[in-house]
């Protein structure tokens, strides 16, 4: 059984989860058990997981930033020992499935996927549980407050990431494992929860679907795909538009960026009076907006986990300029098969260089093709997720 919140698939540890579940299906009897918000079809989920045994799908609208509920759930974690985002993702009809099906049906495993889920799952019941952390939580948090410019938002910040990095080792260390997406992320788990077990697994994407199409790229331009409403791409493209693009375009007049993901919030919409700039909000399919871009950009300045988007451009054959924490945790050689820059300075040249060099361009998006073909299909991916958890499961046998 997974536990977990898997709907809208609009997000890269969703889609993550997804691919694993779908093809865990093929040898395995698996029930979903996740919520779905006001505007989501449950049914798409289902239909797309038609593998499982079952997809049972709650109602719940987690509090969204900026709102009443928000702030009330903010205030409320500050007198429990919990962080903000367990505290909101606590959902008592969630808790009370979970409980019944983990009771009354003869499961081998539950999986808890994402941090937040924990909160809804026994992690030390009589079933054996390991949790899927797609993050490592508690940086995240860390370097939000690190670039955060505001003193009394920097203060609520570091409060929130010391209980988030207390919540995740303690979470870390109830179930039977603890599996992580790159062996980064699983140092970093290991070393704030010595007494947990963990593992890692490598990050997956559908070579398939992300496939270099024959598209003419466009001189100039540049492209950033992913979800605008998480704030580490948000704070990304802010200060790649207002530090970084200035600089390129003194070099390439021409260069234009456009950013691709959804709900992009009011500081982003006001982007699209920067001359260059293009904020496209929810897409259907990202292939058409990256396919004819000459560079990826990857600006992130906080971020945890691993990046989805940088494989899928890999996919695609697309060269990719990046800072260390937009790489982190991906298996990737600096030079070989992706630019590695963080100054701004930095990061405006080389993505001018690239812009000037198509045949660097090609030789860097051949090398990310050839790599996520040989060793990160999402089949390869699942079977280190499934070797880990029949060794849970044989060792409770």
């Amino acid at each position: 059984m997974k536990v977990g919140g898997l709907w809208p698939l609009n997000t890269g540890g969703r889609l993550r989860s997804v691919h694993i579940i779908a093809e865990l299906t093929r040898r395995h009897r698996v029930t979903v058990v996740t919520t779905h918000g006001p505007q989501d079809d449950p049914a798409g989920l289902a239909a797309r997981l038609a593998g499982c045994e079952r997809v049972i799908s709650l109602p719940y609208a987690a509090p969204k930033h900026g709102s009443t509920r928000f702030a009330r759930a903010l205030v409320r974690s500050w007198f429990s020992p919990l962080p903000v985002d367990p505290w909101k993702w606590r959902i008592p009809a969630l808790q009370k499935e979970v409980a019944r099906l983990l009771t009354a049906e003869p499961f081998d495993l539950c999986v808890a996927d994402f941090l937040v889920a924990a909160a809804n799952v026994p992690l030390d019941g009589p079933v054996s549980t390991v949790l899927f952390a797609h993050n490592v939580e508690h940086m995240i948090w860390k370097r939000l407050s690190q670039v955060e410019a505001r003193l009394w938002r920097r203060a609520l910040l570091e409060l929130e990431w010391r209980k988030m990095r207390r919540y995740e080792a303690q979470a870390c260390t109830r179930p039977r494992l603890t599996i992580a997406v790159s062996e980064a992320d699983r140092s970093m788990l290991a070393a704030q929860a010595p007494r947990a077990r963990v593992c890692a697994i490598p990050t997956g994407v559908d070579s398939a679907y992300f496939t270099p199409n024959g598209s003419e790229e466009r001189p100039g331009e540049l492209v950033f795909t992913g979800a605008m409403d998480w704030f580490p791409n948000e704070d990304g493209i802010l200060h790649f538009v207002e530090v970084v693009l200035p600089r390129i375009r003194d070099a390439a007049p021409d260069a234009s960026l456009t950013v691709v993901g959804r709900n992009p919030g009011p500081r982003l919409q006001r982007l699209t009076a920067v001359p260059g700039v293009r904020i496209t909000g929810t897409v259907q399919d990202v292939r058409p907006y990256v396919a004819p871009a000459a560079v990826c950009v990857v600006p992130l300045r906080v971020g945890g986990g691993t990046r989805l988007k940088i494989f899928e451009a890999l996919a695609m054959g697309k060269a990719v300029v990046s800072t260390t924490v937009g790489a982190e945790g991906l298996p990737l050689v600096p030079g070989t098969h992706f630019v590695q820059a963080d100054d701004p300075a930095q990061f405006a040249d080389s993505v001018v260089a690239l812009l000037r060099d198509p045949a660097r361009r090609r030789a860097l998006g051949s090398a990310g093709r050839r790599l996520v073909e040989e060793r990160h299909s999402w089949s390869q991916v699942v079977r280190e997720f499934e070797a880990r958890c029949e060794e849970v499961t044989a060792h409770a046998r």
